[in-house]
């Protein structure tokens, strides 16, 4: 009995962790100057990045960049940890193997915009625009919560649960809400990512990785899902509809809440 709650206890206490590990926006003033202003202007990170080489690239670490507009620029390899680029223009720029752990861009616009590569751990970017962006092969452990990625890329990316760091929390990809339409998720790594009530319609997730991946509420019409593994993902209220290659699926048949599944 007592090793009964013990486990209960621990469940509900992963499961706070869980919820919180990624809240980074608790207790921070949204509206305040370090989230809503520039300390540089578009000539000065256009300085920064004439002078950087392969060895020391351009390192913008913690800068405020918020509401700048950096549309078209290289920024590929520059370092944007922490930094502040919430509603900042990035259209069509290129941050190929960029970091931008921990960054905040909360509502920025990167639609057409290259991440190949590209480090998004523990990232803020909720109702970001990423729509025809390439984040192939990315490391993406972002909270995307409502952003929109129609027509985008993460083939091949890694958006998993990072295990190590469970001292912080399951630190994984969060997409909830995310519009995702037509989005190409081949061989992505989804396990243990939040896509609940998230937009799939049209999306190719051929060999993608969905193990323990959170799909309630989601929309796979028409999603191209051929050896898509679906091992112990929630699919309560998944809809289901039409799919390509459902009978190449793997494990969809140890999926949690089958029962549930919205199929016509």
């Amino acid at each position: 009995m007592m090793r009964t709650i013990a486990l209960a206890t621990l469940s509900l206490g992963l499961v706070a962790v869980t919820a919180t590990a990624q809240d980074m926006m608790r207790d921070v003033d949204l509206s305040s100057p370090d989230m809503v202003s520039a300390e540089m202007s578009r000539s000065d990170v256009e300085a920064a990045l004439a002078g950087a080489t392969v060895a020391s690239p351009a390192d913008f670490t913690r800068k405020r960049l918020s509401g700048l507009d950096l549309s078209g620029l290289d920024l590929s390899n520059a370092i944007f940890r922490a930094a502040r680029l919430n509603k900042t223009k990035l259209v069509g720029a290129k941050l190929d193997h960029a970091i931008l752990d921990q960054a905040w861009l909360l509502d920025a616009d990167l639609t057409g915009a290259s991440l190949k590569g590209a480090s998004l751990f523990a990232s803020q970017m909720a109702r970001s625009r990423l729509d025809r962006a390439d984040l192939s092969r990315a490391r993406i452990a972002a909270d995307l919560t409502g952003a929109s990625l129609v027509g985008a890329s993460i083939a091949g990316a890694n958006l998993s649960a990072d295990m190590r760091n469970q001292s912080m929390g399951l630190m994984r990809a969060v997409l909830r809400s995310a519009k995702l339409e037509r989005i190409d998720a081949r061989n992505a790594d989804l396990s243990r990512v939040d896509l609940e009530f998230a937009f799939l319609r049209g999306a190719d997730l051929t060999g993608a990785s969905l193990r323990n991946a959170q799909l309630g509420g989601a929309d796979l019409t028409g999603a191209t899902i051929a050896e898509a593994d679906f091992d112990g993902a929630d699919v309560a209220s998944l809809k289901l509809v039409a799919p390509i290659g459902l009978d190449r699926a793997r494990n969809l048949d140890k999926a949690k809440n089958r029962d549930r599944l919205i199929k016509q």
